[in-house]
């Protein structure tokens, strides 16, 4: 009897979904998140100090919604195509696009380019002094970062700057006759918090960072990464305070953005295994609902003042 020998064709995915997940749109909105809150948050800060009209306040959201999600995308295609030969060294990330040779580079860099000008676009429909200020945000503080982990084991310091940048931006949209006093300690607050999420999040791939020799605080902190963490985390929940003092918010925001921030980061803390790379993704994906909390404690005041 004849056996017909049958080979087992794996088809390639289509190009537009290797480009989705090249930007990560596949994962929305896990990333972009975490630039969109604080911007939220100091837009509605600076809301409740001017009494602006929620219509005023909802556009204003979905302007920056939008442009950061384009920000985003053109971040990780970045990031994609600074890392490329670092991303075949790591299990979780050598499947990605670029480094599984799916994608070529130059195909990445002028779809970096289309969403950069998306990202410059939506911001160029904004005030002047409020475009300057995004564009410090992409370039240096958002280019730049890709090449951190090359030059220093604190490349999340650098992120902090980076992602939370837009807090400066949303503010000065919305209250920037008011001067900046009332939301800088917040940015250094939310530095602070990025410190905290970025290193749950490079401890999957410690010991890959090791072989290829980059830096990290989850490597820089060792075995002191929990209670490093936990002061870093502080810092964070006594911004929240200063800043809620300051900008006159009611017991509301106290009880919703300041306690319920300071709780979830507890539990974080406490209960994060930071060898288990399946617990630190959970844990770092949980920062997402941290910036909902607060800016819906900022919320919940300024509508109760509004309304």
């Amino acid at each position: 009897m004849k056996e017909n020998n049958q080979t087992k064709v794996v088809s390639e995915p289509p190009k537009w979904r290797l480009y989705w997940e090249l930007s990560r749109i596949h994962t929305f909105p896990l990333g972009t998140q975490l630039i969109f809150w604080p911007c939220a948050s100091a837009s509605t800060l600076g809301a409740h100090r001017t009494a602006a009209t929620f219509e005023v306040l909802a556009l204003n959201l979905l302007s920056f919604g939008i442009g950061i999600t384009l920000l985003h995308c053109a971040i990780c295609v970045l990031n994609d195509i600074c890392d490329v030969e670092y991303d075949r060294q790591v299990e979780r990330t050598k499947s990605r696009p670029l480094p599984s040779g799916s994608l070529s580079i130059g195909s990445a860099v002028v779809f970096l380019a289309a969403l950069t000008a998306g990202t410059l676009l939506c911001l160029s429909l904004a005030r002047p002094s409020v475009f300057l200020l995004g564009l410090f945000g992409i370039f240096p503080l958002h280019a730049l970062y890709p090449l951190m982990k090359r030059w220093t084991n604190w490349p999340q310091a650098w992120l902090g700057l980076a992602m939370n940048w837009g807090i400066f931006v949303g503010w000065a949209s919305m209250a920037e006759m008011h001067g900046y006093s009332t939301v800088t300690v917040l940015y250094v607050g939310t530095w602070a918090w990025t410190i905290v999420y970025d290193t749950i999040y490079a401890s999957q791939d410690k010991r890959d960072d090791v072989k290829a020799g980059v830096g990290s605080l989850a490597l820089f902190f060792g075995s002191w990464v929990r209670p490093a963490l936990s002061v870093f985390a502080l810092i964070f929940v006594a911004s929240l305070t200063y800043t809620g003092i300051v900008n006159h918010q009611s017991a509301l925001y106290f009880v919703v953005s300041v306690g319920g921030a300071g709780l979830h980061l507890l539990w974080q803390l406490t209960t994060v295994d930071f060898d288990n790379p399946a617990d630190c993704e959970e844990k770092f994906k949980s920062n997402g609902t941290v910036g909902f909390i607060v800016w819906l404690g900022i919320l919940l005041n300024y509508a109760r003042n509004i309304y």
